[in-house]
């Protein structure tokens, strides 16, 4: 890696980002999938910074608590106080805690990025939650003055739902409306989300993917509606939103499907076009959100139970493609190679499988 490392360098010259650093990351065995997720999120400046700040507000004692989110944020920290601008980090400690804590990570079979993604960020939360609970009851029996002057609580201790970090880089929130085609009442549920999940079709683009996610689906025959209104079950209309996009969106493409009459999963090799610049129209009370891809985390091989996982990372308008220990630099243009394959049988196994937006801010 020291000769693809100050290749790296020569190829960029004095346009060598300040105070950036490109490392590659060992590989464990199996341990791509997590790899390229990891570079996708470290190259997600936002969410770097609330975790660098992060580390630095809480370095803990040796003997303290350690955790995905320590583990996480001693890795990130590592690589950015690195005095070399490029080479290769094993991060040991983070996988050796993944595993630790998920049994579903211990094996070497092939995992899922997607998977492995979405526990990363849920348990990220749950760790950020607990700490802001424990330090708000801290705060609360260190002024039991105040307490008394308020005088008891009604209605017993209202639990307020706690925004963390993550939550502000990666929540947003759909809303599910579903109108009686009886009474015309409309019903509307909201749900948040980390990332969305897009059943996707062969030569389509992300756009018609959401298109589709948000088109209005007639609930009949078995599938009616209890309406509130009406007290009975009823023909509705039912369409799912974008309420809050939130500032980093994450869409997963849906590439691993289960074929009924084959008993198993298949991958989809299809070819779905995402745009560098993505316009999400799908939104309730937002005019469009504009959003810059900035990570695309690729799935290479022809199946779902084995192969490979890259990331494709822009980075101060360069792109660079990250394989585990190798980091090189790409022309923008080949991101489009792993949009996928247009005909079914393709030598081409290369895809795009999570993609990362950022929302960008209008001047």
């Amino acid at each position: 890696m020291g000769a693809a490392g100050s290749k790296l360098e020569k190829a960029l010259g004095d346009q060598f980002p300040e105070g950036e650093r490109y490392f590659g990351l060992e590989n464990f065995g199996n341990t791509c999938y997590c790899n390229s997720v990891l570079q996708a999120l470290y190259f997600c400046v936002p969410f770097r910074e609330q975790l660098l700040e992060y580390y630095s507000n809480n370095k803990s004692p040796a003997d303290a608590d350690e955790n995905l989110l320590t583990c996480l944020a001693d890795l990130f920290t590592q690589i950015s106080s690195q005095k070399r601008k490029t080479g290769v980090i094993a991060p040991k400690r983070f996988v050796h805690r993944l595993r630790k804590q998920n049994e579903i990570f211990r094996s070497y079979m092939h995992q899922d990025a997607h998977e492995f993604l979405n526990y990363l960020l849920n348990e990220l939360v749950d760790i950020l939650e607990k700490e802001a609970r424990s330090s708000k009851s801290d705060q609360e029996s260190s002024s039991p003055s105040e307490k008394m002057a308020n005088g008891p609580s009604v209605n017993g201790p209202q639990k307020e739902p706690i925004v963390t970090w993550v939550h502000k880089n990666f929540q947003g929130i759909l809303t599910n409306e579903t109108r009686c085609l009886r009474c015309e009442t409309v019903t509307a549920r909201d749900e948040t989300f980390l990332d969305l999940s897009l059943d996707i079709e062969q030569n389509s683009s992300i756009t018609s993917c959401l298109k589709n996610f948000s088109s209005t689906e007639t609930l009949n025959a078995e599938d009616k509606f209890f309406c509130d209104k009406c007290c009975s079950l009823q023909e509705a209309q039912k369409r799912m939103k974008i309420k809050k996009p939130p500032h980093i969106l994450v869409i997963h493409l849906k590439r691993f499907k289960f074929i009924e009459q084959l008993g198993r999963y298949k991958k989809l090799s299809y070819r779905v076009v995402f745009p560098l610049e993505l316009r999400l129209s799908n939104t309730v009370e937002d005019a469009d959100a504009e959003y810059s891809l900035f990570a695309v985390v690729v799935h290479v091989g022809s199946g779902p139970n084995h192969g490979h996982y890259v990331s494709l990372v822009k980075s101060h308008n360069h792109w660079l493609f990250f394989d585990d220990e190798n980091v090189e630099m790409i022309e923008e243009s080949a991101v489009q190679t792993f949009f996928g394959a247009a005909q079914e049988y393709s030598s081409n196994t290369d895809h795009g499988y999570i993609l990362f937006y950022e929302r960008l801010v209008c001047s």
